[in-house]
């Protein structure tokens, strides 16, 4: 499969993506389209990663849990200094040269799970992770955890690829003598019902590029998603990026655009809202160089 299309979505201009079957055994096919795609925009859907359908729709059917939660509950996990936890309604700012407001969604974070008292915890980005109390969620930290580990998995089976596709071996992002060890975050989001005005100054979330290697989003069936592939045009040019169903889309972040000399692009994009609620997940991939003190 070469490409995802879909030819109406209402009046909205979209956008047509590479879509990686991670399942092929043409290992050459895979490289050529990641390869045309990073070069093209930096984003591709990948498809048959190894997680099932039936437990991509537990992970959503347990954020909606969560942000179901009455306000005062979630609150007690609030985002902490290691950026673990629960943001509220307008906590981020995308995009402050355009946006009049933060982000209209709501998030929670998880990270690599280090327990306090660990030297590794001393690092950015490392650290034990808040949880709701079970007896609030029962079940809900085991169903994270574990789509965070596999995730992550896929997160390193596209990492390979991209290798190969700048003609560096496939073990590569694999050798934490050279890069360190991989850090992912988990992101759950939940946009409100609101209808976004960018005349106005009001998005779902403004425009931004990820800092990351990679990024994989699963998202349910709700349009949202927008990129620029040119943030340099006047007018800047946004396309939809049309969900597909048990697909991750992927998307190259500022640090892949940076190692690859700038072949290799990290695409601005944004969401919007369309008056009908939407929830995604989010895994951030990305190596934090750490230099200990002399």
């Amino acid at each position: 499969m070469e490409n995802y299309e879909q030819s109406k979505i209402g009046s909205k201009a979209h956008t047509v993506l590479h879509c990686i079957d991670l399942s092929s055994p043409d290992i050459h096919q895979s490289v050529s389209l990641l390869k045309q795609a990073c070069l093209d925009c930096g984003f591709f859907y990948v498809i048959n990663h190894g997680i099932s359908q039936e437990f991509m729709d537990e992970v959503f059917t347990q954020s909606k849990r969560f942000f179901n939660l009455p306000l005062n509950e979630k609150i007690k996990v609030l985002r902490n200094e290691k950026h673990r936890g629960y943001t509220p309604l307008h906590d981020e700012l995308l995009d402050p040269d355009t946006q009049v407001h933060g982000d209209y969604k709501e998030g929670y974070y998880i990270g690599v799970e280090v327990p306090e008292g660990d030297p590794e915890s001393e690092k950015p980005f490392y650290g034990p992770n808040v949880w709701p109390a079970p007896d609030i969620l029962p079940g809900w930290r085991e169903t994270m955890d574990r789509f965070h580990q596999e995730a992550l998995e896929v997160a390193k089976v596209v990492a390979r690829i991209i290798a190969l596709a700048l003609d560096l071996n496939a073990d590569f992002f694999d050798k934490p003598e050279i890069l360190g060890e991989p850090i992912a975050t988990l992101r759950l989001l939940h946009y409100e019902g609101q209808t976004s005005d960018p005349s106005k100054g009001i998005y779902g979330a403004g425009a931004h590029s990820d800092f990351g290697l990679i990024t994989l989003l699963a998202t349910d069936e709700v349009l949202g998603l927008q990129i620029c592939k040119d943030k340099d045009a006047k007018p800047q040019i946004w396309e939809y990026v049309p969900p597909l169903k048990g697909a991750f889309i992927v998307n190259l972040g500022d640090m892949l655009e940076r190692w690859s000399n700038c072949v290799f692009k990290s695409t601005l994009h944004r969401v919007l809202g369309n008056g009908r609620e939407r929830y995604s997940v989010r895994l951030h991939f990305f190596f934090f160089f750490f230099i200990p003190d002399s």
